[in-house]
């Protein structure tokens, strides 16, 4: 007697693309890219030499005097950009933002004419620049006033802008800042100057190392009442909206870790670029880790990029810049 057999249920097999690292990297989805990276540097008008910064393993600041030698090893490792941040002489109410001989537009013109390859991205933002550490100028309350900061960011991005920047990033988180800069650059006949806005910046844990390295914490409260409250996604959109209508050319969330839904959910939306920022915190933790032998910097580091990548963001600011782009490289 012959028994009738069925034959098994087909099913899919997806080990068969995954077999070879060729066949694996032939299908990858979500390829990584250092020409659409960023690295932040931080320029110290006070120093005649590179100092570390001890919560940001490999990275120091730079005096303008050195910072074209990082540029120049940032172009050599084809990193798509640098984002500037400075550190002044002398702190003040926020006016030495926009000094045209302060850290920022002397560190631009150097790099401007040593490596012009490089795409060079100037941060707006007070918090540097300020005795106080906020990111705008104090109200009679101790509070921050809006309206009487945004004078004061539309000079430092024009003396940024005239410095030779690509991009301004105001990351100040100030209402109207994107128009009124918009407008500021306009008038100074700096129409080919885009503005890059951190249009979705968080009230982070995650930001420590850099208050660090930028000697920014503010010296009293918080900056709650004007970063915005981490659990508001739509909140996020109705910000990055803003600032589109307000004449940004491309928008940033940050951090990038804690908030892929949020690029996620832009890039389903827009049609500009987005970028975030995989911010000092989420750099320094993974450090932290490995030193103590529980990841593998390399692997964590690249998945993390990969993660950022896959939920859509077209440029990364990352401290990875360099590192990632030598462990591409092998």
């Amino acid at each position: 007697m012959t028994i009738a057999t069925r034959a098994p249920a087909a099913f899919r097999r997806f080990h068969r693309l995954r077999r070879t690292p060729a066949l694996r990297s032939l299908v990858r989805e979500a390829r990584l890219d250092p020409a659409a990276w960023v690295l932040p540097v931080f320029v110290d008008a006070r120093l005649a030499e590179p100092t570390p910064i001890a919560s940001l393993p490999g990275h120091s600041r730079w005096p303008v005097s050195r910072v074209v030698e990082l540029a120049e090893r940032a172009a050599a490792a084809r990193i798509g950009g640098l984002l500037l941040f400075g550190l002044p002489d002398e702190k003040d109410d926020g006016g030495a933002a926009a000094d045209p001989l302060g850290p920022v537009p002397s560190a631009l013109r150097a790099i401007r004419r040593a490596v012009p390859g490089i795409a060079l991205i100037a941060d707006v933002c007070l918090c540097e620049y300020t005795t106080h550490g906020h990111c705008g100028v104090l109200s009679r309350d101790g509070g921050i006033d809006n309206d009487a900061t945004l004078p004061l960011l539309c000079a430092a991005a024009t003396s940024y802008a005239e410095a030779g920047a690509d991009l301004v990033a105001p990351s100040d988180m100030m209402d109207g800042r994107v128009g009124a800069i918009r407008a500021a650059l306009d008038v100074a006949g700096h129409t080919e100057t885009a503005i890059l806005s951190y249009a979705a910046k968080f009230a982070s844990a995650f930001y420590g190392p850099f208050r660090e390295a930028a000697d920014c914490a503010p010296q009293f409260g918080d900056r709650t009442a004007y970063q915005m409250d981490p659990p508001n996604a739509r909140e996020a959109l109705a910000e990055i909206a803003t600032d589109l209508a307000e004449g940004a050319d491309m928008i940033m969330v940050k951090p990038a870790g804690p908030y892929l839904d949020v690029i996620a959910a832009a890039r389903a939306r827009l049609d500009v670029p987005v970028a975030a920022y995989q911010v000092s915190g989420e750099y320094a933790a993974l450090h932290a880790a490995a030193e103590r032998g529980w990841i593998d910097l390399e692997r964590a580091a690249v998945e993390s990029l990969v993660g950022i990548t896959r939920a859509g963001a077209d440029v990364i600011c990352t401290y990875f810049a360099l590192e990632a782009a030598a462990w591409l490289g092998r």
